[in-house]
């Protein structure tokens, strides 16, 4: 198996693109296997990038992370699209509409789009989630608001530039609502 490595937040940018010329009307079958896709570093986390809104004639986009513990995404909402979190490997805390929930691998958890909803990478080892966003279109962000990553690992850490992402946040109708409730 391939793993696709992008060279530059353009190149990046363009793997995901390039399902509009390859696969936009010529929808075809494909494979990727773990840690395979577009590879990223978005937000302290490694992020392959497994379907585009482009390549499911807009359905659904696909996403890999590796999110190392005590990571916490903002508390926000999705205007356009519902988010779905199945996980892989580790053990993380969600919480959606106020109401938390501690799970481990082989949990699905769902988040509709306009509830309120994060989570939380508790225990000792990194966790692994796909997550489902549906309609396509999530992946957009992620891709804008990430870099290349420059190899399969997690990136060092470093504080997000909040204005970026409250930039592209507002840009595809998610809205951060501040750090997790208690």
């Amino acid at each position: 198996m391939h793993v696709q490595v992008a060279e530059s937040a353009e190149g990046a940018r363009q793997n995901v693109r390039e399902g509009v010329r390859t696969m936009g009307a010529n929808i075809r079958p494909y494979a990727l296997a773990k840690e395979e896709g577009s590879a990223l570093w978005f937000l302290g986390t490694l992020t392959f990038v497994k379907a585009t809104r482009d390549q499911t004639r807009g359905a659904f986009a696909l996403i890999e992370q590796v999110i190392p513990v005590g990571f916490a995404s903002p508390y926000h909402l999705h205007r356009a699209e519902d988010e779905s979190f199945y996980v892989v490997e580790g053990q993380v805390s969600f919480v959606c509409d106020n109401r938390w929930l501690k799970v481990g691998p082989g949990v699905f958890v769902f988040g509709p789009r306009d509830i309120p909803h994060g989570f939380r990478v508790e225990g000792t080892t990194p966790a692994r989630l796909l997550i489902l966003a549906t309609p396509g279109g999530f992946e957009r962000f992620v891709v804008e608001m990430s870099e290349p990553a420059k190899e399969l690992t997690l990136p060092p850490p470093a504080p997000p530039d909040m204005s970026k992402l409250m930039t592209l946040a507002n840009k595809y109708r998610i809205e951060i609502l501040g750090p997790l409730p208690a």
